[in-house]
């Protein structure tokens, strides 16, 4: 584990709502892992911080997105923009929505987090080759730790997953680690009565 000082667990658009949708970043093994991280930071005091997509129905907000390979994607209005059926903010925790690929682009995500106090980031979500990439880049220039939790983030196909990866590692050599790890790291820490 890349972890130097407070960490955080930011989870990244974990959305889709129960999984019909075609924009799904996740699958069923992925989202029991995301709980069970989510669970666990609880337990042991770790700050989490929830980061969902959303646009506006006339795409005003959208921006150059559709000049790509997604299409209209997180309409306010669309059940499959919802967080993830199983996960969800609780009332004290963070809850920032975005308009761009990068969680740190227009939002107070870099505020929270030194409010925090935090020099590690723990990234889970999708998709690992745009919105996970471009947070773990804007997260690398601002000096924070990355942890990019490989098999609990997922691409938008397999090479474009691995690739992301391949530029997440190039970026912080020990930014890749595994759910096992972070379940063995948060296991380590002391657990703060509730």
């Amino acid at each position: 584990m890349n972890i130097h000082g407070k960490t955080a667990v930011v989870v990244v658009d974990f959305q889709g709502g129960d999984l019909n949708s075609s924009f799904d970043t996740y699958d069923h093994e992925q989202l029991h892992k995301a709980q069970s991280i989510v669970d666990h930071a609880r337990e042991k005091d770790i700050p989490v911080v929830w980061i969902q997509e959303v646009h506006k129905p006339h795409l005003i907000d959208i921006g150059r997105e559709l000049d790509g390979s997604e299409g209209p994607h997180c309409l306010e209005d669309s059940p499959y923009t919802a967080i993830a059926t199983g996960l969800a903010p609780r009332a004290d925790e963070f809850h920032i929505t975005k308009r761009r690929y990068s969680a740190f682009f227009g939002t107070e995500l870099d505020t929270v987090l030194k409010s925090y106090g935090v020099d590690s980031l723990v990234l889970i979500g999708g998709f690992t080759d745009i919105c996970i990439l471009y947070t773990s880049v804007d997260a690398h220039q601002k000096d924070f730790f990355l942890n990019v939790v490989t098999d609990v983030v997922a691409g938008s196909s397999v090479q474009a997953h691995d690739d992301a990866l391949k530029m997440i590692h190039y970026l912080q050599h020990k930014s890749l680690v595994e759910s096992s790890e972070v379940e063995e790291w948060l296991g380590a820490l002391e657990t703060i009565p509730a």
